[in-house]
């Protein structure tokens, strides 16, 4: 009987960190949200730089995702080889998320500059029209 009433005291001890654990993450998780909400009202009072307000917002979503991941998904007590299987889809994933906002951004821009009726258009046209001349004198 000792050895059930010891591993009921272990179960509740066991539960008892992990709480502790949730509710420290909890409150870590929190105090990053409150501090993100501060700047982001001291920026509209004080309109300080967008480029390193936006850079520790940045920084502090990506400490936030590491809390999260690391309690709540259970990747923080895996092996090595596991949250590399985990992290490297994910990092691929924010690259190619990057690479086609930037390459729509190049066909917005591309579209925009080349529209009818605008200089650059009117230029690339000229350039066009010139080359075909030279092409006819030969």
């Amino acid at each position: 009987m000792s050895n059930t009433h010891t591993d009921a005291g272990q179960d509740v001890h066991v539960a008892d960190s992990s709480t502790k654990t949730i509710w420290r993450t909890f409150w870590i998780l929190l105090g990053i949200t409150i501090f993100e909400i501060v700047i982001a009202l001291a920026h509209m009072q004080f309109h300080w730089p967008k480029l390193p307000v936006n850079s520790l917002f940045v920084i502090l979503t990506i400490v936030k995702a590491f809390f999260i991941v690391a309690e709540f998904m259970h990747l923080g007590h895996e092996i090595r080889n596991l949250i590399m299987t985990v992290l490297m889809p994910l990092l691929l994933f924010v690259w190619f998320v990057i690479a086609f906002l930037a390459d729509g951004d190049s066909w917005k821009n591309m579209r925009k500059d080349l529209a009818p009726g605008t200089p650059k258009a009117a230029e690339k046209a000229q350039v066009i029209s010139t080359e075909e001349g030279e092409g006819h004198h030969e």
